[in-house]
C-alpha cells in the first residue's frame, strides 16, 4: 500500500483515513460570502462510493472480530441503499451473503447497484415503510429475519450499532480536523444541520419527526437545525453540478442550501459540507424533480 503513489494491494486499503482522506474541495461561484471559506468533502470518492463506506466497514469488522460472521452466516441489513451497497460489495468480497431490505420507493439505480454488489433483495411495500425512502417496516423485517434465521444472518443494524459513530470518530474527523488544520469553525451535515421538509423524497433521509429508529443520534451535539423544502435538493444538486462541476447527489444539494442559509447569517467562518454521495445513483429521481431533464433525450 502506497498512498503517494497509490498503488494498493486490495479495494479495502482504498477506505478513507486520516492518512488517506477524502478530497476536500473549495465552493467558489456558489459561496455566498467572501469572507466565508467554504468546503465539500466529496464521500462518492471512497472505494464503494459514498460516506457510507466507513460506518460499513466499520461494522462488518466489528462482526468478525467476535466472530458472528462465516461458516454460512451471512448479514441481512435494512437499507435506502447506501449502506446496503457498501455492505454487500465489502461482504462478497470477504466470502459473506448479504440480503437487504429496501423499501419500494429506493431509486431504481440503487436498487440494481445492490444487486450487483452481491445483495439478494427483499423490496418492502411502501405501505409498511411510512418515511419515504426509508421506512420502519424494513427495519422490523430485517430484525425478524435475523431472529427467525440467526444461523443464517447476523445484523449490523446501523441504526442502533455504535460502530457507526466510532467510524467517524476514528477517520472522518481526524481527516477534517488535519485537512483544514484545525480552522474549521462550521460542520454542515444532513439531518444534524439539515433536515428536509416532512414527507420528503430525498432517499435516505430523515426528518427529526421520523428519528424514532434510531439510537444514535445526540441533539446536544448540534448547534444548529434547518429545515429545508426537498425540492431544494435537487434543484441545488443540479445547481452544484453545472456551477462547481461537482456531481453531487440531492443530499449534497440539500446540505449546501442549508449551509448557504448559516453562511448569510454568519458571514464569516470555514466551513465543511459533507457531501455523501455522487447524482449518478438519483437520475430517475432527478428526471422527477427536474423536468427538464427528462425531456429531449430521445430521438
Amino acid at each position: 500500500m502506497n498512498h503517494q503513489t497509490r498503488v494498493y494491494n486490495d479495494v479495502f486499503e482504498m477506505l478513507p483515513s486520516e492518512e488517506n482522506p477524502s478530497p476536500m474541495v473549495r465552493i467558489n461561484r456558489m459561496n455566498p460570502s467572501p469572507e466565508f471559506q467554504l468546503y465539500a468533502k466529496l464521500e462518492w470518492m471512497n472505494p464503494f462510493g459514498s460516506v457510507k463506506d466507513r460506518a460499513a466497514w466499520q461494522m462488518l469488522r466489528d462482526l468478525e472480530e467476535r466472530g458472528e460472521l462465516g461458516n454460512g452466516r451471512g448479514i441481512v441489513e435494512p437499507t435506502s441503499g447506501n449502506t446496503g451497497i457498501s455492505l454487500a460489495a465489502m461482504a462478497r468480497v470477504r466470502g459473506y451473503h448479504m440480503r437487504a431490505v429496501v423499501p419500494n420507493k429506493v431509486p431504481l439505480e440503487k436498487k440494481v447497484l445492490l444487486k450487483i454488489a452481491g445483495a439478494e433483495l427483499d423490496v418492502v411495500n411502501d405501505a409498511l415503510c411510512p418515511a419515504p425512502g426509508l421506512g420502519d417496516g424494513s427495519i422490523n423485517i430485517a430484525k425478524s429475519h435475523a431472529k427467525a434465521q440467526a444461523k443464517k444472518y447476523a445484523m449490523p443494524n446501523q441504526y442502533e450499532n455504535e460502530q457507526n459513530v466510532l467510524a467517524h470518530m476514528q477517520t472522518t474527523g481526524p481527516e477534517i480536523w488535519r485537512q483544514t488544520e484545525g480552522r474549521i469553525t462550521h460542520l454542515f451535515v444532513s439531518l444534524g444541520t439539515v433536515q428536509p421538509t416532512e414527507g420528503h423524497d430525498v432517499p435516505g433521509l430523515r426528518n427529526v419527526s421520523q428519528l424514532g429508529v434510531s439510537k444514535l443520534f445526540d441533539a446536544s451535539l448540534v448547534d444548529d437545525i434547518l429545515e429545508v423544502e426537498f425540492r431544494l435538493a435537487y434543484t441545488r444538486a443540479l445547481e452544484i453540478c453545472q456551477t462547481e462541476g461537482l456531481l453531487a447527489g440531492p443530499s449534497s444539494g440539500l446540505i449546501y442550501e442549508g449551509a448557504r442559509e448559516i453562511i448569510l447569517r454568519d458571514k464569516k467562518g470555514f466551513g465543511l459540507m459533507i457531501f455523501p454521495d455522487s447524482v449518478f445513483k438519483y437520475t430517475s429521481n432527478m428526471m422527477k424533480h427536474v423536468p427538464a431533464l427528462a425531456s429531449g433525450n430521445e430521438a
